[in-house]
């Protein structure tokens, strides 16, 4: 949760998968190492000098734990993008991540509970489930944290994203802004030369 713009991670779960972690980064397939050595250099220059960046089991998915507010990261990041792309060379997206639990129906959507009042009465907003390694039904999942939040769904252009990014045995919850996830896919690529 997010306490006067400090984060506090959740550390209410176990698995043998990973860690705690407040940021989930991809990368492409095989460039796991390349995103590991990018990201902890990124969150070093932020400030963190001892960030924690594991591989996952998940090809192209790393997770990782800081210091930093995993929001300002992301926006940090951003920036650092636009002047210096090969900061983040063999990254291809940044996700904050507010909490972290087990990746059960019941267990997502309480998770979504403590969040929820994040998304303004007049607003809108959209659940999005990304799954990896699991059997959960993403309908399954949507339905049940739908049913905790009591606001205008717009599947087209949301006010608010619920995330659900399920990685295996555990599962990153945030509820942010559509902008608060750093696509670098999406980039224009650098000229040659």
């Amino acid at each position: 949760m997010v306490v006067r713009d400090v984060f506090v991670p959740a550390r209410t779960f176990t698995s043998r998968m990973t860690r705690p972690f407040n940021l989930i980064a991809t990368t492409l397939r095989g460039q796991e190492v390349l995103g590991v050595a990018t990201l902890s250099s990124l969150l070093g220059e932020m400030g963190d000098e001892n960030p924690q960046v594991e591989i996952t089991k998940i090809q192209g998915v790393l997770t990782a734990y800081t210091r930093l507010d995993p929001f300002q990261v992301v926006e940090r990041a951003r920036e650092i993008a636009a002047k210096e792309p090969i900061k983040v060379e063999g990254i291809m997206r940044l996700i904050p991540v507010e909490l972290v639990a087990q990746s059960k129906i019941e267990e997502i959507a309480a998770t979504v509970d403590r969040l929820k009042d994040k998304i303004p009465p007049d607003a809108t907003y959209k659940v999005v489930v990304e799954k990896r390694h699991t059997q959960l039904s993403s309908r399954e999942v949507i339905e049940a944290v739908a049913a905790r939040v009591d606001r205008k769904v717009n599947l087209e252009n949301p006010d608010w994203i619920v995330l659900i990014e399920v990685l295996g045995g555990v599962t990153g919850v945030s509820v942010l802004r559509p902008s608060q996830i750093l696509s670098l896919g999406k980039t224009e690529p650098r000229p040659s030369g």
